[in-house]
């Protein structure tokens, strides 16, 4: 069944719709993690991210007494050959939205494939594992399990020390005035994330998906260089901020200089930032299927698993 109930009934979100939106984001999160996993900054760039557009991409859905109970909308910066979609319910009494919801980007998504160039087009869609309505919706949609991601934290008390690199390693702030420097750095993030399923976004875009942020914390994005050369970079995300918490968005070292302690030498750098901006947590993402095994080094620095979610995907 993909028709809502009697009295529902879809419109698109509008930025009037934020704080309605991140209670609607924090209850599905609290449901499935135990905790809030959203900001508002994360809700308004969700609408506003290069390639979304709310008047074409996103639907909420609002139940008979015209309360938000669903909310939808994609996510492909790059306009490469994956989209990411996301559907987000009231838990339980929203259960009725997610099949409407999900057939509405199907639909949707087969047209940004076209628009952006591509045909077939990948589609991925992430549940936490108890999510068990959301996993069925998207297996009964045609949708195959993929792989994990695990989303790392670890606490920030005070002051953090940052442990002497290893011989030759050196981390430095990166330039933010220094063009060629940003050019540089996003390319060390696209060339790092090669040998992964990384979706490639070229520079016009990546700094597109900078300017629809609220605000980026320069002194908080890293540079690491072995005997002189560079090696590797850090790039943080202001998007916990309103939780206190400093993000890693890409941390990125060149294959000759891997295992010679970069990773770890910029992880130690942006914690000990993050902790004299007042964050009193670190956070990041990582894909369990990375071929660098990087969730091995992400816990050698005391980070540890708030929750993992698979990954599913299908073809339109």
């Amino acid at each position: 069944m993909t028709e809502l109930p009697e009295g529902w009934r879809t419109r698109r979100p509008t930025l009037d719709d934020v704080p309605e939106l991140l209670r609607l984001a924090h209850a599905s999160d609290i449901a499935a993690v135990g905790e809030p996993d959203f900001t508002v900054d994360d809700v308004r760039v969700a609408l506003t991210a290069p390639n979304t557009d709310p008047e074409r991409d996103c639907w909420v859905v609002l139940d008979a007494a015209g309360e938000i109970v669903g909310w939808a909308y994609p996510d492909n910066a790059s306009g490469g050959g994956r989209d990411f979609i996301e559907v987000y319910v009231w838990p339980e009494r929203g259960v009725p939205a997610l099949r409407p919801l999900l057939a509405l980007m199907l639909a949707r998504v087969t047209e940004r494939g076209r628009e952006f160039g591509h045909d077939p087009y990948t589609v991925r869609a992430g549940a936490i594992p108890s999510e068990l309505p959301w996993i069925t919706t998207l297996t009964d949609a045609g949708f195959t399990f993929v792989k994990q991601h695990a989303r790392m934290t670890m606490a920030l008390d005070g002051a953090v020390t940052v442990p002497a690199p290893p011989a030759g390693v050196v981390v430095r702030p990166v330039c933010p005035d220094d063009e060629a420097e940003l050019r540089r750095f996003h390319a060390t993030i696209e060339e790092a994330f090669r040998d992964s399923d990384h979706p490639a976004a070229d520079y016009r875009a990546w700094r597109e998906r900078l300017a629809a942020e609220s605000s980026v914390a320069w002194d908080e994005w890293f540079v690491g260089l072995v005997d002189g050369e560079w090696a590797g970079v850090l790039q943080s995300s202001d998007t916990d901020i309103e939780d206190g918490g400093g993000w890693v968005r890409a941390l990125a070292v060149l294959r000759p200089y891997r295992r010679r302690g970069v990773g770890a030498a910029l992880l130690h750098r942006a914690f000990a930032a993050y902790a004299a901006n007042g964050r009193t947590t670190a956070g990041l993402g990582v894909d369990l299927a990375n071929p660098t095994r990087a969730a091995r080094l992400y816990r050698a620095v005391g980070m540890h698993p708030l929750y993992q979610a698979n990954i599913y995907q299908r073809t339109v």
